[in-house]
C-alpha cells in the first residue's frame, strides 16, 4: 500500500490539499483562497468553478512540492464547509447560480412560516437561513425556468462536497450522512430524504445526490489523481471531531475557522438540544451505526478579524489582530458582537446585527480588535454552557483546533473567560486530519481508532489566570451588548 494519504479541505475562505503520513504527520499541503462575493447586505455567494479550480491546483503543487505522485496516495477524503448550496446541469456540469453561502441570510423572511416542532423532530435543527433547504428553494423560485428544469431531472443539488466528488469522477453524485443532516431535508432516524420535508421545501428528489456512509469508497478519481480512491467525505466540523480523535461519547472539541463550532459526541442515539443547539450526524463509517453530536454553530469567529482586514483596513493581516491587540492589557469597556448573519447558537435571532458597543474617544483600533477576539471567546462559552445545560456535564479540558488557534493571545483569553485549560493537538488542522483519517481507515491505512489515538498529541495547553470576578463581570457585559444586537431587522 502506498505510504500516504490526502485530504481536500474546501472551506468558506479558502481550498487546501494536505497530505499525512501513518503517524498523521503533515508532510505537505497547499492552499488557495477564493473570492467572497457579496451582492448586497446579507448576501454571500462563492464561484463554484473557482473551487474546482482552486482544488485542482491545490493537489497538484501540494504534490509538486513534495515531490510524490497519485501512486503514493492511498485514498484522499473530502472535507467542507456545509449548508452552502449549488445546483448545478446534469448534462454539462455547470453551475446554474453562485453557490449561496452558509451565511448568507436572503431567506430570512420565510423562516417564522416553518413548523419549527417538525423541523426538529425529523432533522434536529431549527428553522434558520444557515442551512440549505430554504437556500435550493429560492433558486428555484428565483433562477429563471430553474424549478422546471428540476421537475424533469435536468440539474443537479449539492453541498460542496458533492460538487467535488461529481468533479473528480466524472459524474457521480452522492454525498455522506453528515453533510445530508445539515440540509435539513434528511431525517436523522432513517438516515434518507424525508417525503414530507422535500413537499415543505418544495424540493424534487430527484435533484438530490445519494446519501452514503462518511467513510467508503465512493469512486477513483479521474481528474488530477488518476485512480486514487475517494474513500470519504465528511462535514468539516464532524470531520474535526473526528481528528481530535473524539470517539467516545462524552468527548467534544472546538474548531476556529469562519466559524466558530463545539461538538460533543453523544454515541448511537440522537440527543434533542432543550438549549439551542443542534443535534446533528457526527459520523457513519461503512455498515455501522450512526454517532450523533450535540453542535453550538456560531456563525462569525474568524470572519470577524477578517472583516477588520477586508472592510476596515484596520489590519494587514489575520495574524497581525495579536499583535495589534497585544498593545493594550484590555478592551476597556468595548465590546464587539460579530451578528453579520444574525446570532447562531444557543440564541438562534436573525434579527440581530452585528455592534460595536461601549466606545469612547479615548478607544482605539487596538481596543476594538482586542475585543473581536473576546468575541470569539464569550460566543465559545455561550455555547459551551449551553451544553453542560443539555448534557449535565462540563469539560475539565477544551479540545481546539483550527487557524484562530495560532493566535495564542486568543487563546488565553478563551481559557480565561471558561475558566478550564484549552489544549491544542500538534496537527492543529485537524479538519483535513479528520478527513484524512476517514479515508484511511476505509481503504485500511489505519486499522482501528484506536491506532488514530495513539497518533493524538499535545503542542501547547492554555491555564485560565482571571478570577471569577473578573470573568463574571466581562460575561455579564458581554450579555447586555448582546440585548442591543437584537430587533435590529424585520424578519417575516
Amino acid at each position: 500500500m502506498a505510504d500516504f494519504v490526502g485530504a481536500i479541505d474546501q472551506g468558506t475562505t479558502s481550498t487546501r490539499f494536505m497530505i499525512f503520513d501513518r503517524a498523521g504527520h503533515e508532510i505537505g499541503r497547499h492552499q488557495l483562497e477564493h473570492r467572497q462575493i457579496l451582492p448586497g447586505a446579507g448576501l454571500v455567494e462563492h464561484d463554484a468553478d473557482e473551487i474546482w479550480e482552486n482544488t485542482l491546483k491545490t493537489i497538484g503543487v501540494a504534490l509538486a512540492d513534495t515531490g510524490l505522485g497519485p501512486a503514493d496516495l492511498a485514498a484522499i477524503g473530502i472535507t467542507n464547509q456545509r449548508e452552502s448550496a449549488l445546483i448545478w446541469d446534469r448534462r454539462t456540469g455547470r453551475p446554474c447560480h453562485h453557490v449561496i453561502v452558509w451565511q448568507d441570510t436572503r431567506t430570512a423572511a420565510a423562516i417564522p412560516a416553518l413548523d419549527a416542532e417538525l423541523l426538529r423532530d425529523r432533522t434536529g435543527l431549527p428553522p434558520a437561513t444557515y442551512f440549505s433547504a430554504t437556500k435550493i428553494r429560492w433558486m428555484l423560485d428565483n433562477v429563471p425556468g430553474l424549478r422546471d428544469r428540476a421537475e424533469r431531472g435536468e440539474v443537479l443539488f449539492g453541498t460542496l462536497d458533492s460538487w467535488l466528488i461529481w468533479n473528480l469522477t466524472g459524474g457521480r453524485h452522492l454525498t455522506d450522512v453528515t453533510n445530508a443532516s445539515r440540509t435539513q431535508l434528511m431525517n436523522l432516524h432513517t438516515l434518507d430524504w424525508d417525503d414530507e420535508l422535500l413537499e415543505v421545501f418544495g424540493i424534487p428528489r430527484a435533484m438530490l445526490p445519494a446519501i452514503r456512509p462518511s467513510a467508503e469508497i465512493y469512486g477513483t478519481a479521474e481528474a488530477v489523481l488518476p485512480g486514487v480512491p475517494i474513500a470519504a467525505a465528511i462535514g468539516d466540523q464532524q470531520a474535526a471531531l473526528f481528528g481530535q480523535t473524539c470517539f467516545a461519547p462524552g468527548e467534544a472539541k472546538c474548531t476556529y475557522g469562519t466559524g466558530n463550532f463545539v461538538l460533543l459526541n453523544t454515541g448511537t442515539a440522537p440527543v434533542r438540544s432543550t438549549h439551542g443547539l443542534l443535534t446533528t450526524v457526527a459520523y457513519q463509517f461503512g455498515d455501522g451505526a450512526p454517532v450523533y453530536a450535540l453542535e453550538g454553530s456560531v456563525a462569525a469567529t474568524g470572519s470577524a478579524v477578517q472583516w477588520l482586514r477586508d472592510q476596515l483596513g484596520v489590519i494587514e493581516s489575520a495574524g497581525a489582530s495579536e499583535d495589534l491587540a497585544r498593545t493594550v492589557d484590555d478592551s476597556e469597556g468595548v465590546c464587539f458582537v460579530p451578528a453579520f448573519s444574525g446570532l447562531f447558537a444557543p440564541y438562534w435571532r436573525p434579527d440581530a446585527r452585528a455592534a460595536i458597543v461601549g466606545l469612547a474617544r479615548y478607544h482605539t483600533a487596538a481596543h476594538i480588535t482586542r475585543a473581536a477576539l473576546e468575541a470569539i471567546c464569550y460566543q465559545t462559552r455561550d455555547v459551551m454552557a449551553a451544553m453542560a445545560r443539555d448534557s449535565g456535564s462540563s469539560l475539565d479540558c477544551l479540545k481546539v483546533d483550527g487557524g484562530v488557534t495560532a493566535n495564542a493571545l486568543c487563546m488565553q483569553l478563551q481559557a480565561d473567560i471558561l475558566g478550564v485549560p484549552v489544549s491544542r493537538p500538534a496537527v492543529a488542522e485537524t479538519t483535513a486530519l479528520g478527513a484524512a483519517y476517514a479515508a484511511g481507515l476505509a481503504v485500511g491505512f489505519w486499522r482501528s481508532p484506536d491506532e488514530l489515538r495513539a497518533n493524538w498529541r499535545e503542542d501547547r495547553r492554555w491555564e485560565p489566570s482571571w478570577d471569577q470576578a473578573r470573568r463574571d463581570d466581562g460575561t455579564a457585559r458581554w450579555r447586555a451588548a448582546i440585548d442591543r444586537t437584537l430587533d435590529w431587522v424585520s424578519v417575516g
